[in-house]
């Protein structure tokens, strides 16, 4: 990974924690309202909530799963999988518990809390993920549309929630920090066990 993508997750850290901190504020208030004024009822944003649904996260991670274990036999690949989708499933579940935010007022509301907001930070680990792993051997032009499908798909399954009134702003800006910071500490180890075992096996 870029050296820049480090200093980014501290940074994304330090925003997530702003967030925490002032989500009450009414600043905050006035831009969740402004952004839902200009997203809200958007059909075509709408319709990218599905690919952040739990349903196909699965999907994607067990399809990735047989990927790395039958085709390019990368066991540490599947446990980096494990660490990104699951764990971090389980670390936005902890964190909605935590700040316990109650979501928009919407008639037939979701029922869980809304910071951050689960479908942006399970979108970024999972897209980013599949980005990362299936960039690893392929040239630098599939690199990069990998990489651009990622983050697009990223941005748009993060303003679906707001289009639908599920979260607000702040929750989805809160999801991709705390995600884009939970993909960097699971790359790091990443990593790290692979030039350890690069280096033990030369």
């Amino acid at each position: 990974m870029k050296k820049w993508a480090y200093p980014l997750a501290i940074l994304t850290l330090v925003i997530f924690i702003v967030l925490r901190a002032t989500y009450q504020k009414p600043f905050m208030n006035t831009f969740d309202a402004k952004v839902a004024d200009i997203f809200l009822d958007n059909r075509f944003i709408e319709f990218f909530h599905y690919i952040g649904e739990p349903k196909f996260v699965v999907i994607v991670a067990v399809l990735l799963i047989v990927y790395l274990a039958w085709k390019v036999k990368n066991y540490r690949g599947m446990l980096f999988v494990v660490l990104t989708f699951a764990a971090g499933n389980v670390l936005n579940q902890l964190l909605k518990k935590w700040v316990q935010r109650p979501r928009p007022e919407l008639e037939d509301q979701l029922t869980s809390f809304s910071f951050p907001s689960g479908h942006a930070m399970t979108g970024i680990l999972y897209l980013f993920t599949t980005a990362y792993l299936l960039a690893e051997n392929n040239s630098k032009s599939r690199k990069i549309l990998l990489w651009l499908a990622a983050i697009i798909l990223m941005i748009l399954i993060g303003l679906s929630r707001i289009a639908g009134a599920r979260h607000f702003a702040t929750d989805v800006l809160a999801g991709w920090c705390m995600g884009y910071t939970w993909f960097v500490i699971c790359v790091i180890w990443y990593e790290r066990r692979k030039r350890n075992f690069q280096l033990n096996h030369k």
